[in-house]
């Protein structure tokens, strides 16, 4: 999930330009630019959601935040599991109170971390 959610930044980062993706977003440039070189930087589910919202047509950036910690909410759901376990087996340094809040968009959670949470959920449903 990490490199398809990376590979959309780029697009977007590659459509519209770095100058206008600083400018929409909190973003540094040297981050900006390593987006959309194909590196990637560390970056929040947040901020990485500004950089979608960016695009013509898109939700803003807090619904499209939203719209991924729902999936995810659902996905749980689906695949019965418990927070918890989502901390034992992702290795991510979260504990199950930490996925929790991260999920529901109460602690600051990093792309690598969601990423990482949204792929052992899908993988059991």
């Amino acid at each position: 999930f990490r490199t398809a959610y990376f590979e959309e930044l780029a697009g977007v980062v590659a459509e519209l330009g770095v100058d206008t993706v600083v400018g929409g977003t909190g973003l540094d440039r040297a981050t900006v630019e390593a987006i959309g070189e194909g590196e990637r930087p560390e970056l929040t589910l947040e901020e990485a959601s500004e950089i979608l919202a960016l695009t013509e047509g898109a939700p803003d950036a807090e619904d499209i935040a939203w719209e991924a910690r729902d999936h995810v909410l659902m996905g749980m759901t689906t695949a019965v599991v418990d927070v918890d376990t989502v901390a034992r087996e992702t290795d991510i340094g979260l504990d199950g109170k930490e996925i929790q809040q991260a999920i529901e968009g109460r602690l600051p959670t990093t792309l690598k971390q969601f990423a990482a949470i949204q792929a052992y959920i899908d993988a059991r449903r």
